[in-house]
């Protein structure tokens, strides 16, 4: 019987411990042994002083008293106890025994159910007080949420949104929740007009999946209203950015090359005289960067300075935007007239970028602004002073325009006071590398990047191009080749530039054939690349039936750069 009972209380999950009226452990189980880390065969017929520190079964044989529920710790863990007398039929104290066990992880799991408890509150607190509408359906359809600010939006209680379908507030449109409950898939930009107040609104909804099973739908509401105010505040923006002071200096400009250090130089001289300066250079050469640099190293640089693109405006647009007009001037025109970018720019700078490409009536007008320091208002007549320096830019031969006749040889002589030539990247290769180191820091800011440097390979592959779009070009191949880049790269190697040219690739099926090789003894390696790149466009100019964009495409270059390699080629 004994024995029975032995076995009986090893295998209780609860620990017990007891003692005689003297204080030696007469019992030690499977579950006291565990908890405590003590053997019972070391444990038995000790005094439970000597076993168990801080023993409180010793105080229970003296005073009979019960404690029960009591918490502790016992080494690394808490334990919960019951400890009591053992009494005989005449009362009398003859032992006293202990019943504990472990409660760690229920006190843990105690723990997180309040850490939960309070992330819960963390998030209510979070969707109700939010700007965004919200509203979130269960998997059929049926509102289950709902924050304060969707119900303002729509005009609707909550009362009266809970528990209904998804299309309850829905006036005009297709229910987003119930496309995405259909799809699976987000739906962005819906135009919808809801509630009792027909409010337009953007909808934005995304499924809910919780272990890869569809429970449900949540939707962002945005009022069209604030959208289009935000728009008129954007262009308001765009329209202060335009009359902001020049934001590059000279220290912008990158190179240590001695034909761009020389243009550098005329140009802080030329700053420093009201002269009118005329940049001239090949596109993607920085001739802007120039205009800003002199703007603000002049003592105009606190005053405004004005950027316009003439290439970019038709004929009638330009001359309204440059001199602005009289109310009445033309069908459509403002009330009370408009101010011109020369009235603007007054006391300031006006840059004139692609001033190759203006009509000869606006160079005549032009003329009058240099020659006289005066503007007249497309449909006026009253002259109106004006103090602007102006900066003129072209990537066009003026001298063959004025040839030509399509520039005016008086305008030709008044714009080209202070001639500043800014050099072509390919006649300054050696300024190639601290260009990409300024553009990889630049890049590694907008793309959240930490590229540090580039190989010596990719680097020559990058001095052998001849770069028809300059700087320009080499800014794109670096930000192109950098998201190339996977995440654990930070140096730039030739895998990672787009840039596909003679020294990199080619279309091996147009290639020359083998016996061709032959043809190219006796002559440089340069002029051999010149002979295959030259056949090779031409191939594939024939193959596309003459087609530049679809050539450009299959070679692997830009538009830009077949028609400059057409032209060195003097290919038809």
């Amino acid at each position: 019987m004994r024995r029975e009972l032995e076995v009986i209380l090893d295998s209780t999950y609860d620990a017990m411990i007891a003692v005689d009226k003297h204080g030696i452990i007469t019992l030690f189980n499977k579950a006291a042994e565990r908890l405590t880390g003590i053997d019972s065969k070391y444990a038995l017929g000790k005094s439970v002083k000597e076993v168990i520190l801080n023993t409180r079964l010793v105080h229970i044989l003296e005073t009979g008293d019960y404690e029960l529920n009591r918490q502790q710790d016992l080494g690394n863990i808490k334990i919960i106890t019951n400890r009591m007398p053992v009494k005989d039929e005449n009362g009398e104290i003859i032992g006293a025994v202990a019943v504990f066990r472990d409660v760690t992880d229920i006190l843990d799991l105690a723990t997180q159910i309040t850490n939960l408890k309070e992330i819960q509150s963390m998030l209510e607190a979070i969707f109700n007080s939010t700007q965004d509408a919200i509203s979130v359906v269960d998997q059929n359809g049926i509102n289950v949420m709902v924050n304060p600010a969707y119900t303002e939006l729509t005009g609707l209680r909550e009362e009266d949104i809970l528990g209904k379908p998804a299309t309850i507030d829905l006036v005009e449109g297709q229910s987003v929740h119930m496309e995405v409950l259909a799809t699976k898939k987000p739906i962005r930009n819906a135009r919808l007009i809801v509630g009792p107040n027909k409010r337009e609104v953007i909808a934005t909804a995304a499924p809910i999946i919780v272990d890869g099973e569809l429970r449900g739908s949540v939707g962002v509401l945005r009022d069209v209203s604030e959208i289009i105010k935000l728009n008129k505040e954007l262009n308001a923006a765009k329209q202060i950015i335009r009359k902001l002071e020049a934001k590059y200096t000279f220290d912008d400009i990158i190179g240590q090359n001695e034909l761009i250090l020389k243009a550098i130089e005329k140009a802080k001289k030329a700053a420093n005289t009201p002269a009118t300066v005329i940049l001239r250079g090949e596109s993607g050469t920085g001739k802007e960067l120039f205009a800003h640099a002199i703007h603000n190293e002049s003592d105009r640089k606190f005053s405004q300075f004005v950027r316009v693109n003439c290439a970019a405006l038709s004929e009638n647009l330009l001359e309204s935007e440059l001199f602005g007009y009289e109310e009445g001037a033309f069908t459509g025109a403002k009330k009370g007239g408009k101010k011109g970018l020369f009235e603007q720019a007054n006391g300031g700078t006006i840059f004139l970028d692609e001033i190759g490409d203006i009509s000869l009536n606006t160079q005549a007008k032009l003329l009058r602004v240099l020659q006289e320091k005066e503007i007249v208002r497309v449909g006026g007549t009253k002259p109106i002073p004006i103090d602007v320096r102006i900066i003129t830019a072209t990537n066009l031969d003026l001298e063959k325009a004025v040839e030509e006749g399509k520039f005016r040889e008086d305008l030709y002589y008044r714009l080209n006071f202070i001639p500043i030539n800014i050099p072509a990247l390919r006649y300054r290769k050696d300024d190639i590398y601290p260009l990409v180191i300024h553009f990889i820091k630049k890049f590694n800011q907008e793309y959240g990047r930490r590229i540090n440097d580039i190989t010596k390979e990719a680097l020559d592959i990058l001095k052998k191009h001849d770069w028809p779009g300059n700087v320009r070009e080499l800014e794109n191949v670096i930000g192109r080749a950098i998201i190339n880049m996977k995440h654990c790269e930070n140096v730039i190697d030739v895998k990672h530039i787009p840039l596909i040219d003679s020294y990199i690739k080619y279309d091996r099926q147009n290639l020359v054939q083998t016996e061709d090789i032959n043809d190219l003894e006796d002559i440089t390696l340069e002029e051999a690349v010149s002979k295959l790149e030259k056949e090779l466009i031409t191939k594939t100019l024939k193959k596309y039936k003459n087609n530049k964009t679809k050539t450009a495409r299959a070679l692997g270059i830009s538009i830009r750069s077949l028609y400059y390699k057409m032209e060195k080629y003097n290919i038809n």
